[in-house]
């Protein structure tokens, strides 16, 4: 396989087999394409779309098999394997734009029109047709670094559209930066890429995130520069939408938009891009991420930012606390909002130090939930029991109020700070030295063997299974019959620790 198509999105689509993906053959508008997407949990790739008959790749990150698979690991491992592939520096090269895909089609002046690209509606509240899947690279002139970030474009004409620049970014600073002194914002929006770019894209780790792309693929990568900017770009991406971000500011409505957190963003004021370039291969596949919505776990901004929370917690609970296990963010909560912590706790309180933490690693977190190493974080239901057998309000519970929220979140009411919960969901509080604390698992009877069920009791207290597999029994049912004849005599008593006990007396 050649090096422009190792990270195409359409390799990786291609890669899948039914159970991941929805090929959809037959010619399909533009206004049935999101009942299409919405209606699996599946990647979708539609061959045929609009009048254009283009092609469009949707809900591609939409799973942790997925990402998995981009990362080419296991669903348990994804984690592990980005915070491997960070630790490495990013190979990037730079190539002629003939050697470049993403130029084999180049659209400039009259050429442009945004309105002919394959953009369907998503959600009934939205207030107009949305780029969501942009990926916009630009440069941070302080640094030099190129910084990356995904963001959503409403298209406005042929060759100009909003941009959704509200939350707290890199990139809504250097555009304030730009716009307070008069000049334009160069920026790159790239649409089509594989599920590797996106999660760099929604990272947050500090120097050049082109080459923290580069780092994630675990390859060196090629980058192209624009024809009308010299922001370097993948390469192999699918399209590039160049231009700048005017410097009249944040004027422009923008929205409503269906969010990451399942709800609606209202309208608010927000840039201009200015579209100078579009730039495609020749066959390339358009892209849309799937946001919000009856399935919200099963979207591509949920997945996304699950993985991007627990490599953010990771990293900073490996500083804070001993016999960190696994974190995860859930999905549903939008990936950012609720996360459960394993810990292997060496000392008391090391439950509380992790929740501390996570409260102040990122300010998107809200619940906390930490567990025990024999609880599966990625399960519900153990989630579930520990919440149930593990967990005292009055003693388990901490409540701080007053941090930083982001306003997407309806339940502030409008409030620009909130409260965090941290549920200490851990057996420290619990422990007694009984038998009413261990947790049931199935009988293995691999046991010391005796000559009896007598001499075995006679060497210490043994459980029933023990008994079973001291004689190497069948069924057991002789052992029960002679602990009868035992008890009658005298000879064993059950003990309070649920183990039968020998005695002379």
């Amino acid at each position: 396989m050649s090096t422009s198509d190792r990270f195409r999105l359409r390799t990786f689509l291609e890669g899948l087999d039914a159970d991941e993906l929805l090929r959809v053959a037959q010619p399909t508008d533009l206004v049935d394409v999101a009942g299409i997407v919405d209606s699996t949990t599946k990647a979708v790739l539609l061959e045929s779309v609009g009048s254009g008959r283009d092609q469009i790749a949707a809900n591609v990150a939409g799973s942790r098999g997925r990402l998995a698979r981009a990362f080419e690991t296991g669903s348990e491992k994804v984690l592990s394997e980005v915070l491997r592939r960070l630790e490495t520096p990013g190979q990037v090269n730079e190539v002629k734009r003939e050697d470049a895909p993403v130029q084999q089609v180049v659209l400039q002046g009259d050429d442009i029109n945004l309105l002919a690209l394959p953009i369907q509606l998503q959600h009934s509240l939205d207030g107009g047709l949305f780029i969501s899947s942009a990926m916009d690279v630009s440069v941070d002139d302080s640094t030099g670094h190129s910084n990356v970030g995904i963001r959503r474009l409403m298209l406005h004409n042929k060759n100009q559209t909003g941009i959704g620049l509200f939350s707290p970014s890199d990139l809504k600073v250097m555009y304030e930066q730009s716009a307070s002194q008069g000049r334009h914002l160069p920026v790159s929006f790239v649409v089509g890429s594989h599920p590797i770019d996106h999660v760099a894209a929604v990272m947050r780790t500090p120097g050049d995130e082109i080459k923290l792309m580069a780092s994630l693929r675990g390859a060196p990568m090629n980058v192209v520069k624009g024809v009308t900017n010299d922001i370097r770009v993948p390469a192999d991406s699918e399209y590039v939408l160049e231009g700048y971000l005017d410097s009249a500011g944040h004027k422009y409505p923008e929205g409503p938009f269906g969010e990451f957190l399942g709800y609606y963003g209202g309208v608010k004021l927000n840039p201009r891009f200015h579209v100078t370039a579009i730039t495609k291969r020749s066959d390339a596949v358009f892209q849309t991420s799937t946001i919000a919505g009856a399935r919200m776990a099963s979207t591509d901004t949920a997945q996304l930012n699950s993985l991007r929370t627990e490599v953010i917690l990771w990293r900073a609970l490996e500083n804070a606390v001993r016999g960190v296990v696994g974190v995860h963010a859930t999905a549903a909560s939008g990936g950012m909002f609720n996360v459960r912590i394993a810990l292997r706790q060496r000392a008391q309180g090391e439950a509380r130090n992790a929740i501390a933490t996570a409260f102040g690693c990122l300010g998107n977190v809200k619940n906390v939930f930490v567990v025990d190493d024999d609880i599966d974080i990625f399960s519900s239901d153990q989630m579930d029991w520990a919440l149930a057998t593990r967990f005292q309000p009055d003693r388990d519970l901490t409540v701080q109020a007053g941090f930083r929220a982001i306003p997407l979140d309806p339940s502030l009411n409008g409030a620009g700070t909130g409260s965090k919960a941290g549920f200490d969901l851990t057996k420290a509080g619990i422990q007694r030295g009984t038998v009413e604390e261990v947790v049931p698992d199935t009988p293995n009877f691999k046991h010391t063997r005796f000559a009896s069920i007598d001499e075995a009791l006679k060497d210490g207290d043994k459980t029933f299974e023990q008994l079973v597999g001291a004689v190497e029994s069948r069924d057991g049912r002789e052992i029960v019959q002679r602990l009868f004849e035992l008890q009658e005599l005298g000879r064993v008593r059950l003990a309070d620790t649920g183990k039968w006990r020998y005695s002379l007396n």
